[in-house]
């Protein structure tokens, strides 16, 4: 019984496992990026994965990507129709492409 088929059979399944090991690494990168949208916080883009985010999670994600704002801030959406939201900390927004927001300063009236 020769045993060099088994070592060329199993050469080959090591093969086709790391080509479906990469297929699938690749998958996840372009699942990734799917899942990634770039809105815009202060005429700044801060990119933002999931289907939603909070108000709280959209200024932190601006903050953490250099956006010169505080957690403190207002924050507006601003609308397609010229006018704009507050949106507050544990408002859901539903993310996609091009969505514009301002971060303001609040107002110290003491």
């Amino acid at each position: 019984m020769d045993s060099k088929p088994d070592v060329k059979e199993s050469s080959e399944k090591r093969e086709i496992d790391e080509r479906t090991n990469e297929k699938d690494k690749d998958k996840e990168k372009d699942k990734d990026k799917k899942d990634e949208v770039t809105v815009t916080v202060n005429e700044q883009p801060v990119k933002l994965r999931g289907d939603s985010a909070t108000g709280a999670d959209i200024k932190a994600a601006a903050i953490t990507q250099g956006v010169q704002i505080q957690q403190n801030f207002v924050l507006q959406e601003e609308l397609p129709n010229g006018t704009s939201r507050i949106v507050g900390d544990t408002d859901r927004v539903k993310l996609r492409e091009h969505l514009r927001f301002t971060a303001l300063a609040p107002d110290d009236n003491s």
